[in-house]
């Protein structure tokens, strides 16, 4: 009876075959799913990578006739004012007044701006006081002298007749010398009182801030209230200056050459300017003067260049790339067919290949290139390149036929 019990309760123990099947093709579905979730991901991201646009820096082929082509040097640089000046006042004092902006055309002797001349005001009118006290002692003693005059000729008539004495005519004669020596040293007081309101005026007059030439004000220095001195003091709180004046006629181009070139650039030589606010606008300019001294800092040689015209456009302390030029020979000037102008940068070299990459429509198009000479940072192109095309100058490396890109703003 015992075994029976023991073959009944093992046998209950025995896995179903169906529930060890439906089990396994379980774990298998959720491998499977496993499976087909990480291709799907995978391929979403080979997909989102290959329709990403990798973004390129292009530059437009410039004609063969540009007058950089022609140049022997580049070099960079600013604008520079020959005249620009920081208008300071001559004394100490309160500013009470000022009557500019930033950017307001000022005339020759316009007033910019007035300084508190209550002190110098009183110093004027007490030199004044003086001067009119000391005049009036002079009508004084010039009445005293008629006088003193008048006595010496009776004492000199009394002595003439033998009445008078000699001594009275001493006496008398010794008053009037004395009134005239009075009259003339108030005379000298008068001359300095005359100095000294002259001093007084001139402090007067310097509380008034004009402009010492027609410009532009470019920055105002002060404001209503503050002080300002003709120098630094009073421990940061006191200004040394009213205004910043340019004279927009005096600009110019200064520019560092470095001293292994600078032979190449002579005085009046013509330069094609070209600013980085309007890089598709080449103005024409010469070489003004070669400073005759070097940066022993930066092995460098500064170099002005003046406009041939200016223009309203052209402001202080604009970036400038320029191109020193050089004569045609008639020998180039004589060469037929088209010659275009790229950056050095935009050539790529294919298995001993000159090529660019050309950006037509938002795709990339390769274009096999023949090279002429090197002109600064820029080359020639001889054959297979036409002016305004756009060449990629930076871009992954990876770029290839067809592909469609973005260009950078």
């Amino acid at each position: 009876m015992s075994s029976n019990i023991s073959t009944h309760d093992l046998s209950s123990l025995k896995i179903d075959d169906r529930a060890r099947t439906s089990r396994g093709i379980g774990k298998k579905l959720g491998l499977f799913s496993a499976i087909i979730g990480a291709f799907v991901l995978l391929a979403a991201a080979v997909f989102a990578f290959r329709t990403q646009k990798p973004t390129v820096e292009i530059a437009v082929a410039r004609g063969g006739n540009d007058a950089k082509a022609s140049a022997l040097l580049n070099a960079s640089g600013y604008v520079t004012p020959r005249r620009r000046s920081t208008i300071a006042a001559k004394i100490t004092g309160r500013v009470t007044g000022l009557f500019f902006d930033e950017g307001a055309h000022v005339k020759t002797g316009q007033i910019l701006a007035t300084l508190d001349d209550a002190d110098t005001q009183v110093r004027l009118n007490s030199a004044k006081a003086e001067r009119n006290a000391t005049f009036a002692t002079i009508e004084d003693l010039q009445v005293n002298l008629a006088n003193a005059e008048r006595e010496l000729n009776r004492a000199q008539q009394l002595l003439d007749t033998g009445v008078g004495t000699s001594q009275t005519v001493d006496v008398a004669r010794t008053a009037a010398a004395s009134y005239r020596a009075r009259i003339a040293s108030a005379k000298e007081q008068v001359r300095s009182a005359d100095a000294k309101i002259s001093v007084a005026q001139q402090d007067v007059d310097n509380a008034t801030i004009r402009a010492p030439y027609d410009g532009i004000v470019v920055s105002k220095d002060a404001m209503v209230g503050e002080m300002v001195s003709p120098v630094s003091a009073g421990g940061g709180f006191t200004r040394t200056g009213i205004a910043t004046i340019v004279d927009m006629n005096s600009n110019e181009i200064e520019v560092d050459v470095n001293e292994s070139y600078i032979a190449r650039v002579l005085p009046k030589q013509k330069v094609t300017a070209t600013l980085d606010a309007y890089p598709d606008w080449q103005i024409p300019c010469k070489v003004r003067t070669i400073i005759p001294t070097a940066d022993r800092q930066k092995a460098t040689v500064k170099v002005r260049i003046s406009f041939d015209k200016l223009d309203p456009r052209i402001l202080p302390d604009m970036g400038v790339k320029v191109a020193f030029l050089g004569e045609e020979s008639p020998q180039k000037s004589a060469e037929v067919g088209p010659r275009a102008l790229i950056p050095q940068r935009a050539v790529r070299d294919d298995n001993g290949q000159h090529i660019v990459l050309l950006v037509r429509d938002g795709k990339v198009e390769r274009r096999a290139i023949r090279l002429g000479s090197h002109r600064g940072d820029d080359v020639e192109v001889t054959a297979g390149l036409d002016p305004g095309d756009s060449v990629v100058v930076q871009g992954p490396e990876s770029l290839h036929e067809g592909q469609s890109v973005e260009i950078k703003k």
